[in-house]
């Protein structure tokens, strides 16, 4: 009976999702144009982004772990754009800040999604304190 019951308790875990398990999780609203980070499950964040562009492909949904870090990044694809507290969750695209404060709440970029730079370097410090395996991004919407 115990060995049973310690059987469902893990399926039961494994159905919940690893969003769930994450301390942090940063829900990107691509309708909204906004990020929600919860830190276990409090919000502690709420800040308008911009996403991908239609004319270039939007910015992919589904739910990422970050895989690599960078205070400051510049793209091989973008003619060197810098990329400040980039955080790398698939491919080339990344949660990063910008300079283009003003055009935040727009659909405008390539993919990544942007942030205000001084969001971007919380977002960052975050992540790095608990770690890219203890994050999830989840782009929705």
């Amino acid at each position: 009976m115990r060995h049973r019951l310690a059987i469902m308790a893990g399926a039961f875990f494994l159905a919940v999702g690893s969003a769930h398990a994450a301390a942090v999780v940063a829900r990107v609203d691509v309708a909204e144009q906004k990020m929600v980070v919860s830190h276990y499950g409090k919000v502690i964040h709420e800040w308008v982004v911009s996403t991908g562009a239609d004319e270039f492909g939007g910015t992919p949904r589904g739910e990422y772990k970050p895989y690599r870090m960078h205070r400051m990044w510049h793209s091989r694809t973008h003619n060197g754009e810098e990329m400040p507290f980039s955080v790398f969750y698939d491919r080339g695209w990344a949660v990063h800040g910008t300079t283009e404060v003003d055009r935040l709440g727009s659909p405008v970029s390539h993919g990544c999604v942007r942030l205000d730079p001084e969001h971007a370097e919380t977002f960052y410090t975050l992540v790095n304190k608990v770690g890219a395996g203890n994050t999830r991004i989840i782009i929705e919407n």
